[in-house]
């Protein structure tokens, strides 16, 4: 339960405190997903450049340079990989052939350690289950849809992915995991988050609530790619789920690792792992479950709704039905 966020200026006529301000209030609202740390990449001197720093990202502040055009950014609830080394968080830094990129996951890939053992991907020195994707981009020499599809047709779990190279351009990876963007056509900006709440959040704070956006169609298996020049292009993979892959898997089975993770992270919302215990015994699944951690407003009108179907079928029980 990591966010992705950032924007693209493709005209240039928005001022740069405002983008400043963009960028700190993206990451700021993203922390309703992680606040292990934070980062952001862009594009100085025609270089990939990456500032991270294992803490909330309200106690970081992000000042990326005056003509930057493009931001991708990440906030961390570390799973996997010890925050303090700031190797593992994420953006990471990557080289495909002649092409450097900065990367970003949102999700849990569960067969990283599968990959290394069958000598897929090497050993490294970077220990989060994301990093085994950065790798697989590598291995192909060149940093492209296919190389793109290929990775994300190769690991396995839930995810989406963000990249930003070396020219500018903004990728999109989109598995199972939400992503909202936004195109403000008259600003020239394109602007995106993992979750709507988080996109409402950080606009409204700024002000760009009150122009005119198109939301943007992101689903399961495309790859978007927006250039620096705002042009729009698409690809797509084939979103391999645990049942794809192995035809005895119970997709059912997936949700034990993912319902782990709830159980394990509630408390950092403020929520006992009893209500979401419940939630999932009552059959919401851990996506939907993840959406009410960050809305409270829901998860509480949910948990009345269930705790009084309780106690009227308990009545029932004792008293029979009316």
């Amino acid at each position: 339960m990591c966010a992705l966020f950032g924007w693209l200026d493709y005209k240039g006529i928005i001022p740069k405190k405002l983008l400043k301000k963009l960028t700190q209030a993206l990451a700021n609202a993203a922390e309703e997903r992680g606040t292990d740390a934070a980062g952001i990449s862009y594009i100085k001197d025609d270089k990939v450049t990456i500032y991270k720093r294992p803490r909330a990202a309200h106690l970081i502040r992000f000042n990326a340079p005056d003509d930057t055009k493009a931001i991708m950014g990440h906030t961390r609830m570390a799973t996997q990989g010890d925050k303090r080394h700031n190797y593992n968080n994420h953006p990471f830094s990557c080289v495909a052939g002649d092409t450097a990129f900065a990367f970003a996951h949102n999700g849990v890939l569960w067969n990283d350690k599968e990959l290394r053992k069958k000598g897929l991907v090497p050993e490294s020195h970077i220990e989060t289950d994301s990093y085994v994707a950065c790798q697989l981009i590598e291995q192909q020499s060149k940093f492209d849809f296919d190389s793109l599809k290929h990775m994300a047709e190769t690991v396995e779990g839930n995810f989406t992915f963000t990249a930003l190279d070396q020219h500018n351009c903004l990728y999109i990876i989109k598995g199972s995991n939400p992503m909202c963007l936004l195109h403000f056509e008259a600003l020239g900006l394109y602007v995106y988050a993992s979750t709507e709440s988080i996109m409402k959040n950080a606009l409204k704070k700024i002000g760009f609530h009150k122009f005119d956006a198109e939301k943007l169609d992101v689903v399961e298996g495309d790859i978007i790619k927006i250039d620096e020049t705002g042009t729009v292009s698409r690809s797509e993979f084939e979103y391999l789920t645990a049942s794809s892959h192995f035809g005895w898997y119970n997709s059912a089975d997936y949700y034990p690792i993912h319902e782990e993770l709830l159980l394990a992270y509630c408390g950092c919302y403020g929520v006992d792992s009893s209500d979401v215990e419940l939630l999932l015994d009552y059959g919401y699944t851990p996506d939907e479950v993840e959406d009410m951690l960050v809305d409270t407003n829901l998860l509480h009108e949910t948990l009345r709704a269930i705790r009084f179907e309780e106690c009227e079928s308990v009545y029932d029980t004792c008293y029979g039905v009316l």
